[in-house]
């Protein structure tokens, strides 16, 4: 399955964005490929920027990769619960507050990669074991439609975002 046999009735327009941003390659590959990819883009960033904030109130490098990490976290559980459900319905999540409450200066980078792996791993585990059935599932979250398919693309899509946005205004 790849992202352009997703259908836009499997997930809100606001993540078409993430979505068109992955290349049309099967899900597991495509995070295979985005665990490669973004694991090397992290590590060659240079110590002075993991501090960084572009202007005032914006994440730091260190905020953006745990956000990376939060929020697949918070959508590969979406995927399991609408999987395994029916008619499933989840509330959203305050990614700001999250961010807020991670404290991810406080952490080291190495701690911040390693993170980044283990969720990523686990994500990959998590997305070889559903079927074609499980993958087309339905679910809510925060009020819109998602199918399990789509929620694996916008993770891969979401952190593609967020490296594009460290290129243009961290780098």
């Amino acid at each position: 399955m790849k992202s352009s046999e997703i259908l836009l009735s499997e997930y809100n327009p606001f993540y078409k964005h993430y979505i068109d941003l992955v290349e049309d390659i099967n899900l597991i590959d495509a995070l295979e490929k985005g665990l490669k990819t973004n694991q090397t883009f992290f590590e060659n960033l240079p110590d002075s920027k993991w501090d960084y904030q572009y202007a005032e109130g914006k994440w730091t490098p260190k905020d953006i990769l745990l956000h990376i990490a939060d929020t697949e976290r918070v959508f590969a559980y979406r995927a399991l619960y609408f999987s395994r459900s029916i008619n499933a319905e989840l509330k959203g999540f305050d990614e700001n507050l999250f961010s807020e409450n991670a404290l991810a200066s406080s952490k080291t980078v190495a701690s911040l990669l390693q993170n980044y792996v283990s969720v990523r791993n686990a994500t990959l585990s998590l997305f070889q074991s559903f079927n074609e059935n499980q993958l087309k599932q339905l679910g809510k979250a925060n009020g819109s439609i998602m199918s399990v398919r789509a929620a694996g693309f916008v993770i891969c899509g979401h952190e593609k975002h967020h490296c594009n946005i460290i290129t243009e205004r961290y780098l």
